[in-house]
């Protein structure tokens, strides 16, 4: 395994939680934004309706994607720039 895959592991890991709280207080102010509730449903609501609670998932996938994804290719470019390798 190379050097800087070993190194880019724990690294990987810290940007990974990172972007999970960094997608979830995103997807809360965008929840705000589209003139919903505070809070999003939670699937076992029994007062929100289906398609409520389908959007919200939708929704919240969707940003923990593409923080997710931009969170671990910046992490990646990082490593290249110091060990000048890339970690894959």
């Amino acid at each position: 395994m190379k050097a800087s895959k070993l190194a880019y592991k724990p690294v990987g890991l810290a940007l990974g939680a990172g972007a999970g709280l960094l997608a979830g207080a995103l997807f809360k102010e965008v929840w705000k934004l589209a003139g919903h509730q505070d809070d999003a449903p939670n699937a076992t609501d029994e007062e929100r309706h289906w398609r409520e609670i389908l959007v919200a998932a939708a929704i919240q996938g969707a940003i923990f994607a593409l923080v997710k994804a931009a969170v671990q290719r910046s992490g990646a470019v990082a490593v290249r720039r110091v060990s000048g390798t890339w970690p894959a």
